[in-house]
């Protein structure tokens, strides 16, 4: 394929390859021609025109395919474009010879397909250059379409398009000849070409003035008729043609002659032009007339669809502005015609008139309209209905007889009523809380205005009112409970009238199926509102009989829709429910017979309506309450359902009785039996399954079956990727809406009329149910499916036979149906036995089921044929029997190789697809080949396009079930899939489409090999390629979606072969192309998905790439007419496109693929280029200026204005909306989701986005953004929001402000230091937040602005007491509305929103006292004393303001606590919860509540930690006077009861229990793995608590409780990695064990004093070991806190486990690097083990201390070989410590474990003596922990421990080795440690001050010869002084002068002469003024020694007083020096030197 990449064809390469490589060699040159020509210099085009033209020529006449004849077209056009242009005419002189040849044969006729399309190509590119040419061009080509076919006539008619448009104005001289033409063309039986004749004439409209004038008329009655027939392809493109004709008609585009008597056409004429087909459709004058007369209707439904979509096309032309100005005549003009009795003949038709209607201003209303305007059209559609209701109150009143309205009239006026109800309830739908204003006008009256409605009595009219109160429930949840009580009460007033009755009973229904979508939900009172209305109406039903199927209907409605609310409020009215259904069904089957002889029609009726409304009732139960059904309540239901089942059988007899009157009551009865029993378990009604199926039998196959069911029916029993083989899903249309009236047969689609119990489902869109009589057929179909599997084998063969019969007997159209419903439910069947699993049975069942498959495999309904192959692949499953399997395909195989006819080759080819479906794929390979044999052959059967295109459509379900079986057949695929592309008619698109799927799954076969660089791969790749090349091409939208399909399958696996240069801008271009009449003019939703979708997995990529290409496409376009998405383009770049797509798109898929794509674009580029996304998001904000309007009230209400100038930038007029207009409040509301996506990414990003001077800083280097420059932005966005009047949009901009609180609140402002950049928008933030706590804000927002109030107040921003009170008193106003407590009376949401609301304003005091209490501590703390003051001193306002209500505040965390505990209880003691609820929440909403306990607990149990913690659980009795009722019903608070009052300890006692048990529970709880931050208050909080004496003495008192708590905080040791969590579980540890000792402490004292054995010197036993000393695991604090430690430290030290020091993990690690936190880990562990022998008995500490002593000198170890790198050095003060603490334990003087400890700690001596005799070597020993470890030994041990030998002479060595230490550091420290020993015990210090006292006085007499040097030295021989003096100090008195005598001359010898000073270094100066202050401080205390020393020795004495001397001179000098100086120094400082 390379050498196809050249400007000449390679004809030697292209004339020896195969006739199929040939055309895929050509077309792939032409690709590359396509692509070259355009960049290549016109010198090279000129030089290689004449070769190149003869190459093309040559291809022209050979015969190409369609996709090459248009790359040909193009080509040979550029060539001439490019290169040139004066023979071009040489070329249209041939190609119109070609045109003009005789030769019929189909061998000529790709040739002359392919000259006519060269023509239309070489005029639309060179234009006015073939004028001359152009006449005769344009007669041939009309000459030769006289004789054409289908596909010359399409051909031709796309190439006058094309030459209209490369001529222009120069084409009008054959504008008439065209439009003739054109003409006939439109009516054409082949519908590719009426296609092309719509695109002809919309080319020719440009120029063509007469079409949309004078021929205007003509057009539009052609178009009218050319709709009649039509598929969805010509509607789109006809509607689009009359659509741009009607709007030209009505706003010309160009100035017309005025004619004489002519004037401008008005909305009138042009709507009346539409009308006349609407309701006349496109028949001459005489038909119409005809008709008329006979009264039938002559107008198809597809004329009907096809006007609609001309009419949303017109409007959509004319555009937004223009609709908001006419909205009020179009909507008259609508609702003409859908009140006129033409349209409304019999009710399929009034249904599907409707329906128009209503599509026409959905489309419109929907999509064009901005919020605003579409408020102004609902006010619109109000005045509307208020005229249209006086018009119908008018009529019904008979005494007004002048103003009278005809009955037809009142009869047409409903339809009317429902098109405008529907479509202003979709209005507020879409617009939400912002539709507000709305219900707030009274000049409308809106709500009064639908209410009205009820009293019609069109019962159609009463739905679509009731059904457009729900959408107002749904759009504003605050109005819901309103409206139920306003309808109640009008239901009771007026319930004598039938219309009110039905009319408000259906409302009420509405408004109970809208609480399914308003999470904010009803209180539960209005449940029993409700069920009381609905009894009362049922019992007085048969009061009067002119209303008793009024009441009847709407009693057993209301209970219907009750279910829909949650099971615990059903369940309270369940009893009454089961005793209203008792009382519709007679109490035996006896009594039914009794009943079936007395009666007449009208109470048969009643009595069928009665009986059907209580089954659905029951119906509606078992869907929405299941819990309920237990077996008592079914048991109780059964006999009801027994008497049902055997009214069944009676109905033919009733109906035979009464008449027709009742046979649709006895229908819809039917129905309701055969839905519930669906419903229901089988098993439960065994016994009548023969009656049913009886019945059953005879709706499926009786005489009075319904025929047309099979498109409501079939659809969901076949196989989805089956049904594209039936052209179109309605799923894919943007008109599904309207385009299901043509799929709907006679019923013409469903309506909420046909079954009003449909009103209170779960549904976004108005329901359509059925007419009773298809919905029964698929009812029936359904349970026949439910019942099968429970059959036995003998019944299942029996009515498979029965069904097999009846197919046979029957003829003709019945014989269709039935076979449609038989082959139908025994499919379902199958359906239900495979995921039950169980088994068809043996073959006397399955010959007949099979029979029946086959039947239906070979019926003439493609639809039929889809369901039989899916029945078979469902047999084929449900058997599991190979030999069958086997069987089925080598049947099909025979019937494929004998059968001729299209059907059975199609059915058979599909069941050799879909066989394998459920067995796991296709594991036969002979099977395989055989498949792929008969399969190709088949799709090459180029005479039947159906039969190809099953074909094509079964390999490729072939392909993806073979899998990788298939990839010996790959390539002979691809070979075969390209040649078929190329080969395939445009005309036949559905073979094109499966060609599209077969592509696909050949591409996902190959996978990731696609990558490979063989060149069997290279040569797939490039057919994938060229594949996809020749579908983008196509003219058909499918076609397109699939090329896309497969391109983006291709980006997933070979990524670097799709090139996004060329796939990008044809992605966009489809954007583009349907962005203004997005509405209808995209031919196909699916087109828009694909590209989105395709567009979301580049975005996922190369987010950047795709972006920059988008853009640079956008700057080559030329300006077109459609310029709103490339303007945006331009603009914004494609992320603004995708805004405003995403504004303007309705569908959910396309939807959530451009959030997507959005979102991955932002994760890619956001960072890169923050200002230009988040001016973007700014822009889509603010499109809407409501937000401002409602800010700017907020700053009115702040005071010290000049304080917030910055503020100002924020209420200031809105600024221009930019690239986007009127974009919806849910666009918005992603806007604020992407600001906060941002502010994510960067927080994984550059530091700089969060520090404003190194953002600063970086700025100035280099030219990079960051966010913290935008957060002026940032808070604009968030406050905008925050105060919209969309609810959503409000929560949206909160949370954005709670993100930017929480990630700038800690960023400083670099120009004033000690504040931080936040504090100048603390106005901003208070305006933002006050709107959220007015009285009408719903609870959500309310609960949301109390998280931020919270965050915004403890984020510390706020410094100024007055500043803070502002915030501070939104959050007390709630506070004070949870006092009040819950308003039963003006409730309107749910009881859980006040839990919710409730529990959301005591989190947030919760976290203000916590921050407060913490804030205050901090100050306290002695660290970082003034940035503490500063933090201190708002903390200590902040815990000011909250203390004022903590009375109130602790009880009610304490209340909410207790409710979280029992909510939380396990479900076997639920029984133990209050029957009424807790204080917050009620019993009825426990499963609601459960979620807001679940968010606030924690942070509320931390504070009333912290709260007990200040008081020391010290009762203050406060009393309830700061609440308004009772605070809890339990003991929990303080309120004052009745009932037995607890004593203080009690409640405290209490209390500490509710806390723990909470913490606990939690902390066990395996859920909690990502909730560290409760973990964390868990914590805390117990921290807190165990802080307090009092909790510490109950904790110490019961072990089992301590035992527990550390075996919880051990597993959280184990379970949890954060280093934070393990050092609160350490701290807490050490608080538990501290308990235990002052317990254990507290006992022996009392023991002591009751013993009176203070004198004694023995401890009596308490502690854990007792007298034996055992600890018991899992009984023993000692051995558990032994485990915690344990764990915690080898985690940290794996070496102190020998056996994990040698594994694997650990042997190559040397040294272990503790960061300061692992550090104090470490010593908070060995702290807690020195404390464990404390609290143990003696014995007890005898079995603990090997264990403790082992751990502390092993770390000691690993600390002194140097092994661990700690950052900080506190790790050895902390092992130290822990070991002081061990060694002084009293434990080791109690005369029980004297002994034991002695043996005990003489051996750890010893063992660290080894230490350093086996370490010493190694280069990293630490000597100095060495040496502090053995001191601490000497002194704090018992000296039997020290002093006995050999352990005391070593211990003396180790200290003459040290002093004999070469490095000072070690010196300087054994000297301080001597020090230390010497004034020690004397014992001790004896032997030390014998051994080491000589060797200290030699090593500092030899300090006079080797003078120090360095600080070091210097500090070594100091400390050897020091260490002198201690000796000296220690010895008796009567030895001391001699010692004194020896220590002065040594200092003496220290001083140097007066000569030496000067010159000496800085260390030995130092040494001699030390010398000499020792001297003369210790010279007077010893003066008799002194005096005789220097008696004795005058030299010392001359030496002395030189030094003393010449110190006394050096002061003299200092003193004037000094006071001179502080003369001269200023009195003000000057903080900058200016010099």
């Amino acid at each position: 394929m390379e050498q196809a990449h050249s400007l000449l064809l390679n004809e030697e390469t292209c004339s020896q390859l195969r006739e199929h490589q040939r055309a895929e060699f050509v077309f792939e040159w032409l690709r590359f021609l396509k692509k070259l020509l355009p960049t290549t210099d016109r010198a090279d085009v000129k030089q290689n025109q004449k070769r190149l033209v003869e190459q093309l020529t040559r291809v022209l006449t050979s015969s190409p395919g369609p996709p090459t004849r248009c790359l040909l077209a193009h080509c040979l056009a550029l060539v001439y474009r490019m290169g040139d242009s004066l023979t071009s005419s040489l070329t249209v002189d041939r190609c119109n010879d070609i045109i003009r040849n005789k030769d019929d044969s189909p061998s000529f006729l790709p040739s002359r397909l392919a000259a006519v399309a060269c023509l239309g190509m070489l005029y639309e590119q060179l234009g006015r250059l073939l004028i001359n040419s152009f006449k005769e061009t344009v007669a041939n080509l009309l000459k030769a379409m006289k004789s054409a076919e289908s596909q010359g006539r399409c051909e031709i008619m796309l190439c006058i398009e094309k030459i209209l448009k490369g001529l222009g104005v120069s084409a009008v001289s054959c504008h008439r000849d065209i439009y003739k033409a054109a003409r006939t063309c439109l009516t054409d039986r082949s519908m590719a070409v009426r296609c092309a004749a719509a695109k002809c004439l919309l080319e020719l409209q440009r120029e063509a003035v007469f079409l949309w004038s004078t021929e205007l008329e003509n057009v539009a009655t052609l178009c009218f008729r050319a709709f009649e027939g039509s598929n969805y392809d010509v509607r789109v493109t006809i509607s689009k043609l009359l659509g741009t004709l009607l709007a030209s008609a009505l706003e010309p585009r160009q100035a017309i002659a005025p004619r004489p008597g002519s004037k401008r056409n008005s909305l009138e004429e042009v709507m009346e032009l539409l009308s006349s087909g609407f309701l006349r459709g496109g028949a001459g004058f005489l038909r119409a007339s005809g008709d008329m007369l006979k009264g039938t209707s002559s107008v198809s439904r597809e004329v009907r669809v096809g006007i609609t979509q001309t009419c949303v096309v017109f409007v959509s032309i004319l555009g937004g502005s223009w609709l908001e100005t006419h909205f009020s005549s179009l909507l008259s003009l609508l609702t003409e015609w859908v009140s006129h009795t033409r349209a409304t003949q019999c009710p399929a038709d009034a249904v599907a008139c409707r329906c128009c209607v209503s599509f026409i201003l959905r489309a419109t209303l929907g999509s064009l309209l901005g919020e605003k305007a579409q408020i102004a059209a609902a006010k619109e559609i109000c005045q509307m209905i208020s005229k249209q209701k006086r018009v119908v109150d008018a009529a019904l009143h008979e005494g007004n007889v002048e103003t009278r309205v005809s009955p037809a009239d009142v009869a047409a006026s409903q339809h009317m009523l429902v098109c405008t109800l529907l479509e202003l309830g979709r209005l507020l739908q879409d617009l939400s809380s912002t539709a507000a204003p709305l219900l707030q006008d009274t000049s409308i009256g809106m709500f009064d205005t639908v209410i009205s409605v009820f009293l019609q009595p069109s019962a159609s009219a009463r739905l679509a009112a009731a059904w457009c109160l729900r959408c107002v429930a749904v759009a504003m949840p605050a109005q819901l409970a309103v409206m139920l009580d306003r309808c109640a009460e009008r239901l009771n007033a007026l319930k004598s009238c039938p219309e009110a009755v039905a009319g408000y009973s259906a409302a009420i229904a509405a408004l109970l199926g809208a609480v399914q979508l308003c999470p904010l939900g009803i209180p539960h009172s209005k449940g029993k509102v409700v069920m009381t209305v609905a009894e009362d109406l049922l019992r007085s039903a048969a009061q009067n009989s002119r209303i008793s199927i009024q009441r009847t209907q709407g009693g057993w409605l209301l209970l219907s829709a009750l279910s829909t609310l949650c099971p615990t409020v059903v369940e309270h009215h369940l009893p009454r429910m089961l005793l209203l259904w008792k009382c519709a069904f007679p109490l035996s089957v006896k009594d039914l017979e009794s009943e079936l002889r007395r009666g007449d029609s009208f109470t048969w009726q009643v009595t069928l309506e009665g009986r059907a409304g209580a089954l659905c009732a029951m119906k509606s139960l078992v869907l929405h309450c299941k819990d309920l059904l237990t077996d008592d309540v079914i048991s109780r239901l059964l006999p009801l359902l027994s008497c049902a089942v055997a009214l069944l059988t009676q109905l033919p007899s009733l109906i035979k009785s009464y008449g027709k009157q009742i046979k649709n009551a006895a229908t819809v009865f039917r129905l309701r039996v055969y839905e519930i029993l669906t419903v229901l378990q089988p098993k439960t009604y065994e016994e009548s399954f023969g009656t049913v199926l009886k019945q059953l039998l005879n709706d499926l196959t009786g005489p009075e079956i319904t025929a047309g069911a099979e498109l409501n029916l079939l659809p969901t029993l076949c196989y989805s990727q089956d049904l594209a083989l039936l052209g179109p899903g309605l799923q894919d249309m943007d008109q599904h809406y309207i385009e299901e009236q043509l799929h709907g047969g006679g019923s013409g689609g469903g309506t909420l009329e046909y079954d009003p119990f449909t009103i209170f489902e779960k549904a976004q869109e108005v329901p359509t149910p059925l007419p009773p009589a298809c919905a029964l057929t698929a009812a029936a179909v359904q349970l026949f499916g439910v019942i099968f599997p429970h059959l036995g084998i003998q019944q299942r063969a029996q009515i498979l036979e029965q069904f097999c019969g009846f197919v046979r007997q029957l003829k003709g159209a019945r014989q269709q149906t039935v076979q449609i419903h038989v082959a139908a439910a025994f499919c379902c069947a199958l359906k239900c036995l495979a995921s039950s699993r169980r088994n068809l049975g043996p073959e006397e069942v399955q010959r007949p089921a099979l029979s029946l498959l086959l039947g239906a495999l070979e019926g003439s309904n493609p639809l039929l044929r889809c369901m039989a192959a899916e029945g078979l692949a469902r047999l084929v499953q449900v058997l599991n029997d190979s030999s069958f399997t086997v069987s089925i395909t080598l049947m099909s195989f025979d019937k494929l190789k004998t059968a001729r006819d299209a059907i059975t080759r199609t059915g058979h080819a599909l069941a050799l697809g879909a066989v394998y479906r459920y067995l796991g794929g296709i594991s036969s390979t002979q099977f395989l080949s055989a498949c792929v044999g008969v399969l190709f052959t088949l799709s090459q059967d180029s005479t039947s396009p159906e039969v190809q295109m099953w074909a094509l459509h079964a390999l490729s379900m072939v392909v993806d079930l073979a899998g990788p079986l298939y990839h010996c057949h790959l390539e002979a695929s691809f070979t075969l899939v390209l040649r078929l592309l190329l080969s395939t008619p445009h005309t036949h698109v559905e073979v094109q489409q499966s060609l599209g799927r077969c592509l696909n799954a050949l591409i996902t076969s190959m996978g990731p090999d696609l990558q490979g660089e063989g060149v069997v791969v290279c040569m797939v790749r490039t057919s994938c390629l060229v594949g996809c090349a020749v579908m983008q091409d196509s003219p058909d939208s499918l076609v397109q979606a699939q090329a896309i399909s497969c391109l983006q399958q291709l980006h997933m696996f070979a990524p670097r072969f799709v090139n996004l240069a060329s796939l990008v801008p044809s992605l966009c271009e489809i954007l583009l192309d349907y962005s203004v009449l997005i509405n209808l003019c995209s031919s196909y939703l699916s087109l828009r998905r694909a590209v989105v979708a395709c567009l979301r997995q580049l975005a996922q990529r190369e987010a950047v790439e795709v972006s920059e290409h988008a853009v640079a496409l956008v700057k080559e376009l030329p300006r077109r007419d459609n310029t709103q998405l490339d303007v945006t383009i331009k603009e914004v770049g494609l992320e603004g496109a995708l805004f405003s797509l995403l504004d303007r798109q309705s569908d959910p898929h396309i939807c959530r693929d451009i959030r997507e794509t959005l979102v991955h674009m932002i994760s890619s580029a956001a960072e890169g280029n923050l200002a230009h996304w988040l001016k973007l998001c700014k822009d889509v904000l603010s499109v809407s200026a409501d937000s401002t309007a409602a800010a700017s009230v907020e700053t009115q209400q702040e005071d010290d204005g000049d304080r917030y100038d910055d503020s100002s930038a924020f209420h200031a007029k809105p600024e221009s909306s930019g690239p986007f207009n009127n974009l919806r409040w849910s666009t918005r509301v992603f806007s604020m989701e992407c600001v906060c996506r941002i502010i994510a990414q960067c927080e994984n990003g550059d530091l700089a986005h969060f520090n404003m001077a190194l953002a600063q800083e970086q700025r100035l280097h280099e030219s990079t953004d960051f966010l913290v420059l935008h957060l002026a932005d940032l808070i604009r966005m968030a406050f905008m929001a925050a105060t919209d009047h969309s609810d959503q949009l409000r929560l949206a901009g909160l949370q954005t402000l709670l993100v930017i609180i929480c990630k700038f609140s800690n960023v400083p402002e670099p120009e004033f230091p000690g504040h931080v950049i936040l504090e100048q928008y603390q106005a901003n933030v208070g305006a933002a937040l006050r709107p959220a706590f007015n009285a009408d804000a719903p609870p959500d927002v309310t609960a949301k602005a109390c998280q931020v109030c919270s965050a915004w107040i403890a984020s510390g921003v706020i410094s100024d007491l007055h500043d803070l009170r502002r915030v501070h008193q939104l959050l007390a106003s709630s506070l004070a509305k949870v006092q009040a407590g819950r308003d039963v009376s003006s409730q309107l949401y749910n009881e859980s929103t006040f839990t919710m609301e409730t529990l959301a304003v005591l989190k947030a005091w919760a976290e203000l006292y916590i921050t407060a209490v913490q804030s205050s501590r901090q100050r306290e703390s002695p660290c970082s004393q003034q940035q503490s003051e500063e933090v201190g001193a708002a903390g200590a306002g902040l815990l000011k303001l909250v203390q004022t209500d903590l009375a109130t505040l602790s009880r009610l965390w304490l209340a909410a606590l207790q409710d979280h505990a029992m909510l939380t209880l396990p479900p076997q003691y639920s029984n133990q919860l209050p029957s009424t609820g807790g204080l917050f929440y009620t019993a009825e909403t426990v499963e609601q509540a459960l979620p807001h306990y679940c968010s606030a607990w924690a942070t509320i149990l931390h504070a009333t930690a912290l709260w007990l913690n200040s008081t020391g659980f010290i009762m203050v009795d406060e009393g309830p006077a700061n609440l308004s009722r009772p605070v809890t019903p339990t003991s929990m608070g303080q309120s004052t009861s009745m009932c037995s009052v607890k004593s203080p300890e009690d409640l405290n006692t209490d209390r500490l229990h509710l806390i723990l048990g909470i913490s606990v529970e939690f902390l066990c709880s395996p859920h909690s793995g990502d909730q560290m931050e409760y973990i964390d208050s868990c914590l805390q909080a117990l921290q807190a608590l165990l802080e307090v004496p009092w909790t510490r003495s109950k904790v110490g008192n019961d072990q089992a409780l301590s035992v527990e708590l550390l075996s919880v905080l051990h597993r959280l040791i184990v379970t949890r990695e954060s280093p934070s969590i393990h050092m609160a579980v350490l701290e807490l540890v050490h608080q538990i064990v501290c308990a235990a000792q002052e317990h254990v402490k507290e006992k022996r004292h009392s023991a002591e004093v009751d013993d009176g054995a203070a004198e004694k010197e023995t401890v009596p036993e308490f502690g854990e070991g007792r007298d034996t000393g055992g600890l018991v695991p899992g009984k023993s604090l000692v051995f558990g806190a032994l485990e915690l430690c344990l764990c915690t430290l080898v985690r940290k030290l794996p070496q102190l486990v020998p056996k994990l020091a040698g594994s694997p993990l650990w042997q190559g690690v040397q040294t272990y690097s503790l960061s300061n936190t692992d550090c104090r880990i470490v010593t908070s562990a060995l702290a807690i083990l020195s404390e464990l022998p404390s609290i143990c008995s003696p014995e007890g500490s005898v079995s603990v201390l090997p264990t403790v002593l082992y751990l502390l000198l092993g770390v000691l170890r690993e600390v002194m070989k140097g092994s661990v790198e700690a950052e900080s050095g506190q790790l050895v003060p902390g092992i130290l410590q822990a070991l002081r603490t061990v060694l002084t334990s009293p434990m080791s003087r109690a005369e029980k474990s004297r002994g034991a400890w002695t043996e005990l700690l003489r051996c750890a001596l010893h063992t660290l003596l080894e230490f350093w005799c086996e370490d010493k070597t190694e280069p990293g020993m630490d000597e100095v922990t060495m040496l502090t470890a053995l001191t601490v030994f000497l002194l704090h041990a018992s000296a039997e421990v020290t002093t006995v030998e050999p352990l005391q002479t070593c211990c003396i060595q180790t200290f003459r080795a040290s002093l004999e230490s070469k490095d000072p550091l070690v010196l300087s420290r054994s000297y301080q440690l001597l020090v230390s020993l010497f004034q020690g015990p004397a014992q001790v210090a004896r032997p030390f001050i014998l051994a080491l006292g000589g060797c200290l006085v030699s090593q500092l007499e030899g300090v006079e010869k080797s003078r120090p040097q360095s600080p070091a030295e210097l500090q070594a021989v100091q400390d050897a002084v020091l260490a002198l003096e201690a000796l000296v100090f220690a010895a008796d008195e009567t030895h001391r002068p001699q010692l004194v005598a020896m220590l002065l001359p040594i200092l003496i010898s220290l001083l140097l002469d007066e000569n030496a000073l000067a010159s000496a270094p800085a260390a030995s100066r130092s040494l001699h003024e030390s010398a000499l202050r020792d001297l003369m401080r210790i010279g007077p205390q010893h003066s008799a020694v002194f005096k005789s020393l220097m008696a004795s020795a005058p030299h010392m004495k001359a030496r002395l007083e030189a030094a003393v001397k010449g110190n006394q001179e050096s002061v003299n000098t200092k003193t004037p020096a000094a006071r001179v100086i502080s003369k001269s120094t200023p009195s003000i400082q000057l903080k900058i030197n200016f010099l």
